[in-house]
């Protein structure tokens, strides 16, 4: 690990200002990331800006400037908080579901909820400096491309990275539209939809997302919904614990007269950033609720998948696991 500054920062709008001016500067939240990656040389930041201890923790309803009520999720509250707060817990159990998913409870008890939106791929060939990566030095190729790619992209990549992101937490907001909130330098806000904010590989695999130079993350934002008694997180990976997904389903819908009335669908572990499935959720609407319906709405949503050599297999285990996970939402199943 190379000598780096570290500097406690005392509000958001110094941290921002001071991550704006110095663009090697990293912020510390949890650092169940980032420091990993600092032990490995695939992050070499020159300062550390520490916003751990900064007021971002709340969990609570407000109300937009529509009138309409959201739940706030502050973005430095761990995972644990999250995950086990009241509120997610009865309201929007496809979230808790998936924080618990993922990682291990230490892990949990750290990582913040705007760092668990920050995490960067864990693609093999990212983490090892020997190897080409063209999200971790622009320009020196993808060896994931011609190397052993069974655990990447099958939507979504470009010939210049085939990386999946690895976050369970972010694959049910995506599901629940949720926005992020963030504070940049001077105090300024703006809302980005959830499904904005991370990126499409493209030409330049080394942007994860949207967020500018000293941008920090103050909340998540999920709107009211009908999805609670029908909802569900399935996560497929080669063991039961503490292994990033194969495949993975964020799967909602809103049922009235065993009709859908809505249908949300978010995919991890396919492609560079949470998968909304909009062919198979579109599919869904107005459709009687059932096995047949979730069939081939899973059928539309993965003809447009483009697999490469070794992971040919998650075409079909992604069909399976869009109709397993919409059938045990259909259910009410929890599973915590």
């Amino acid at each position: 690990m190379r000598p780096f500054k570290y500097t406690n920062a005392r509000d958001a709008i110094t941290a921002a200002k001071l991550q704006a001016e110095n663009k090697q500067a990293k912020f510390l939240a949890g650092g169940t990331n980032l420091l990993d990656l600092m032990k490995e040389g695939v992050e070499q930041p020159n300062e550390l800006i520490d916003i751990s201890r900064l007021d971002m923790a709340n969990i609570n309803y407000v109300k937009g400037d529509n009138g309409k009520k959201f739940l706030h999720i502050g973005g430095l509250g761990k995972n644990t908080q999250a995950a086990n707060h009241p509120l997610i817990r009865k309201n929007y159990p496809i979230l808790t579901q998936a924080i618990l998913a993922g990682a291990s409870a230490q892990i949990r008890n750290m990582a913040s909820n705007g760092g668990n939106l920050m995490q960067r791929t864990r693609c093999s060939y990212f983490y090892d400096v020997n190897m080409p990566c063209n999200k971790r030095v622009p320009g020196s190729g993808c060896g994931a491309m011609e190397g052993f790619n069974r655990m990447h992209a099958i939507f979504g990549w470009s010939e210049k990275c085939i990386a999946v992101y690895p976050s369970d937490m972010a694959v049910a907001l995506s599901a629940l539209d949720a926005t992020v909130k963030v504070s940049a330098v001077g105090g300024m806000e703006r809302a980005i939809p959830f499904n904005d904010f991370h990126r499409l590989p493209g030409e330049h695999p080394e942007k994860d997302n949207n967020l500018g130079p000293g941008e920090i993350i103050t909340a998540i934002e999920l709107p009211e919904n009908n999805f609670a008694d029908h909802s569900y997180y399935l996560k497929v990976r080669d063991r039961a614990s503490y292994a990033f997904a194969l495949v993975s389903v964020a799967a909602a819908l809103e049922v009235q007269d065993k009709k859908i009335v809505k249908a949300r669908i978010a995919l991890g572990g396919v492609a560079h950033k949470p998968w909304r499935a909009l062919a198979a959720e579109s599919f869904l609407v107005g459709k009687e609720a059932g096995t047949a319906s979730f069939e081939q709405a899973a059928a539309a949503e993965m003809k447009n998948a483009r697999p490469l050599e070794h992971n040919k297999f998650k075409v079909e285990l992604g069909k399976q696991s869009i109709v397993l996970a919409l059938e045990t939402a259909m259910n009410g199943k929890k599973s915590w």
